[in-house]
């Protein structure tokens, strides 16, 4: 075939993903795989289609980058300048002496937060998969009531101002530039992109990015004459076998706009919705005649900005073989079949994964209704590659 996939294994891949819904362990599937433009999408499940809405959580991060990314092409912001005039509710912070200390025991920063700290999730802020009770820190966050260090509630009482002005209250937990430390930063990011665009996150990113690139579906909400399209959500099984709600489609929390617009995990979008931008990165920037970002933008994005030490404090979010860009996740070095170097994307924690592959010149996408189910994804990548024929 034109595409190097086989036909034979592609169908080991759709038996592989329909084995999954028939067993019962997800609802329902929609993959998306595509190399040297031929595109093949399928659908497992009587509960979704192809123009199903999902919840993206952290796939969110990747287009909140290109957002970055944009307005850096722009001048309007500048990789290593300090983020204090954009956003002077963090400068000046202070900076745990130790992690698991007293949230009152700080020294000064050594330095401001720049932006590219805030891109790589090195400002400082991020998230502790500990206990409360060993780290104060995890108290103070949960007192403020602003979502922890995870995703901020996106109907809170309070909007990015309040939200931001209370996150400064908090000391860092290492110095800028230090850690590799997930999520917050992103949160972080969309108020700066709003403050540097001078226009609210959604209606940037839909001017920029979304009508540009055709992404009709793509939102931080879902509008009353789609929501029949919103997929529900679960968490997984309950002891009876039967699926545990997360967020159901009726009622669901994203049929009216948040009022905090997560850059870091609030998008809803559709597999070809989502498909169209990784197309773009895979294009170095293109879609079309139209260029979203220049090549270079593109290659800093997905070049690894962690050090080796950064790299292995990173615990299972990045694992040994990955390191971090803009927003994206960046492959190594080759471990397995589906681990080709300079392979780039990330995976939604709601039941999404994307990577793109310049070398393979390939790009694969599942959204599914459950959250992270790790041997669903990996069976989707194993089988996504082992269908190249060439």
């Amino acid at each position: 075939m034109a595409s190097g996939f086989s036909a034979q294994r592609l169908t080991h891949l759709r038996d592989t993903m329909a084995s999954y819904v028939e067993r019962d362990e997800v609802p329902g599937i929609v993959t998306l795989v595509s190399r040297h433009g031929e595109t093949h999408v399928d659908v497992f499940g009587e509960s979704v289609a192809r123009d199903s809405i999902f919840r993206i959580s952290s796939m969110t991060k990747p287009i909140a980058a290109v957002a970055a990314m944009i307005l850096v092409e722009e001048c309007r912001l500048r990789l290593d300048d300090p983020v204090d005039d954009l956003l002077p509710e963090l400068a000046n912070l202070r900076v745990l002496r130790r992690i698991n200390g007293p949230v009152d025991d700080t020294v000064p920063a050594n330095r401001s937060i720049t932006i590219r700290d805030v891109l790589t999730f090195r400002l400082g802020y991020g998230m502790l998969l500990e206990s409360p009770d060993e780290y104060p820190i995890l108290q103070a966050v949960s007192d403020l009531g602003i979502g922890g260090f995870g995703p901020p509630d996106p109907n809170a009482p309070h909007g990015y101002d309040e939200w931001l002005r209370l996150l400064s209250t908090l000391p860092l937990l290492h110095q800028p530039g230090e850690r590799w430390l997930y999520n917050t930063g992103y949160s972080v990011l969309g108020i700066l992109i709003e403050r540097a665009s001078g226009q609210p996150l959604e209606t940037f990113l839909r001017e920029r990015i979304f009508q540009p690139l055709g992404m009709h579906d793509t939102g931080f909400s879902v509008p009353s004459d789609k929501i029949h399209r919103l997929t529900d959500c679960y968490w997984g099984k309950n002891d009876d076998d039967t699926f545990r709600p997360f967020d159901p489609a009726e009622g669901s929390a994203y049929s009216q706009p948040p009022n905090f617009a997560d850059a870091g995990a609030g998008l809803v979008s559709t597999i070809d919705d989502y498909a169209a931008f990784a197309q773009m990165l895979l294009n170095n920037g293109m879609h079309g005649n139209e260029r979203i970002l220049s090549r270079p933008s593109v290659q800093v994005m997905t070049t690894n900005q962690l050090t080796p030490e950064q790299i292995a404090t990173g615990g299972v979010l990045l694992g040994e073989d990955r390191g971090w860009g803009f927003g994206i996740s960046i492959t190594l070095r080759r471990d397995g079949i589906a681990a080709t170097p300079g392979r780039y994307g990330w995976d939604g924690g709601l039941g999404s994964t994307w990577y793109s592959d310049p070398e393979e010149n390939l790009i694969g996408i599942l959204m599914c209704q459950t959250v992270i189910n790790v041997r669903l994804f990996s069976d989707f990548w194993t089988s996504t590659y082992q269908a190249i024929d060439d």
